[in-house]
């Protein structure tokens, strides 16, 4: 036992510091169910929303998860999720509204009842994400109707929501439309500001939507990073006026092609960035701490310390969302997948 202190020390001397980042740690969410959204209000608290009209939620950290089912909704993919607190958290289904799945739930007794705050039947409509600049102020949006996005708004925590009027918008590109993935294509600054992006696939390049005063006017931008029908932007990350947009193709996941561009002025003019590693689709970003952004994907996970100049690899693991706080992130995959990276 004299000896190992010194033989910890030669191993982090010799071993890089790629080698002794912290890998993701499996958490058991009780279901498997497949999940493509993350929400953390805080690092003990975070919801995740899947298929089969399931939930799951920690208010420990991690050490131990509640799986539930939304009732009347085993039918809806649960493909965004946003948390408030341990207490009130929002739900938001993918799918076509005519079938009816464009569907918002929201609960504020840690999911033992749920109310639908938001549903229609609107041929076209089909919602991607949502988020919220506070626990009353939110945003949603669906792939476009007649040629522009649909965008709905909320002033009073989701007891009402109103749609803004289409003619606020930019006009689409034939084929354009959003990838509901990751919870992530459409996302707010919460650092103060009112700002709000949306991002797009589907057409040539995947472009960017971006509003700084909450939706009633709006400015589009082309990014870098090659679009077509399966593939474009998956996933934002917005603060100040910064921003990170990551994607690829959810045909060929593991294609080594351009998959990350960054903005360093609002938006204005987009430039692309290193393509991570592993290379392939990614579709969602966190923000860890300091200057480090995590990505997650299909086809693996990397982290970056200076807006995508550089990359380190954490591993192959597949998560398609990914959510942080106080430090820690959390990311969830398909069949129950979730996994905690950071945590003390």
């Amino acid at each position: 036992m004299k000896f190992l202190p010194q033989f910890i020390f030669w191993i982090i001397f010799l071993c890089p510091a790629s080698a002794l980042y912290a890998q993701w740690q499996p958490q058991a969410s009780g279901t498997d169910a497949n999940f493509q959204a993350v929400s953390a209000a805080s690092r003990r608290v975070v919801w995740v929303g899947g298929t089969k009209g399931t939930f799951v939620r920690t208010t420990d950290g991690g050490k131990t998860w509640q799986a539930g089912r939304v009732p009347g909704a085993d039918s809806l993919d649960f493909r965004d999720v946003h948390a408030v607190s341990r207490f009130q958290a929002y739900l938001m289904s993918a799918g076509p509204a005519e079938r009816g799945q464009a569907r918002i739930y929201r609960t504020l007794n840690g999911g033992k009842t749920w109310e639908l705050v938001y549903e229609t039947r609107q041929p076209g409509v089909f919602l991607d994400g949502m988020d919220f600049w506070s626990s009353r102020h939110g945003i949603a949006f669906s792939d476009p109707v007649e040629g522009k996005w649909f965008v709905i708004r909320t002033y009073n925590g989701g007891r009402s929501w109103d749609q803004i009027p289409p003619k606020r918008l930019p006009a689409m590109q034939p084929g354009e439309a959003a990838f509901a993935a990751s919870g992530t294509s459409l996302v707010v600054d919460t650092t103060g500001r009112n700002s709000v992006w949306i991002a797009s696939g589907g057409s040539q390049y995947g472009r960017v939507f971006q509003s700084d005063n909450g939706g009633r006017t709006w400015r589009v931008r082309e990014t870098p990073i090659p679009a077509g029908p399966t593939s474009g932007i998956f996933g934002l990350y917005a603060s100040g006026r910064r921003a990170m947009a990551v994607g690829g193709d959810y045909k060929q996941e593991h294609a080594a092609t351009l998959n990350v561009a960054v903005t360093r002025n609002n938006g204005r003019t987009w430039e692309a960035a290193t393509p991570t590693d592993p290379p392939g689709l990614k579709e969602g970003i966190g923000w860890q701490r300091r200057r480090r952004l995590v990505v997650v994907g299909p086809s693996g996970s990397c982290y970056t310390d200076d807006w995508g100049k550089t990359w380190t690899k954490i591993d192959d693991s597949a998560y398609h969302a990914i959510a942080c706080a106080g430090g820690t992130c959390w990311a969830v995959g398909a069949k129950g997948r979730i996994g905690v990276l950071g945590k003390n």
